[in-house]
């Protein structure tokens, strides 16, 4: 089992973002996944919310690399938290590192952006159509 949390505190970004290989973006929000066990750091979503949402970085720590149905699950709860903030649409950094996972939660590459429609996403009122 795990938990997804927000993360507050600078300190504990700088720290979490270095896990992970990752550079923090200043003022983005910052979501980290815990093994419930062990409290180890298992990876993060760095994210914005805005006309439309932004993910920078889904990415698990060196230790939790192999785990893609976790980074799956924190891709599509951070979406959920930028869908539920009114937010319909939604844009993932390109990256080759995570191109796979960004794909998988409900991008689309479309004029070399990977974009979301997320609606109908977390309500159930609508199944397919996700990557466009």
């Amino acid at each position: 089992m795990f938990k997804i949390s927000p993360v507050h505190d600078t300190e504990t970004a700088e720290k979490y973002t270095k896990d992970c290989g990752i550079e923090k973006v200043e003022g983005a929000f910052l979501y980290a996944m815990h093994d419930e066990d062990s409290g180890e750091l298992m990876g993060l979503c760095q994210f914005d919310i805005g006309e439309v949402g932004y993910i920078y970085d889904l990415c698990p720590t060196e230790a939790f690399a192999s785990d893609f149905e976790a980074m799956f699950i924190l891709g599509r709860q951070t979406m959920n938290f930028i869908n539920t903030c009114g937010v319909r649409f939604c844009e993932a950094r390109k990256s080759k590192r995570d191109e796979k996972l960004i794909r998988a939660i409900g991008f689309g590459e479309k004029d070399g952006k990977f974009l979301c429609d997320m609606e109908g996403m977390f309500d159930g009122s609508h199944c397919s159509g996700h990557s466009k």
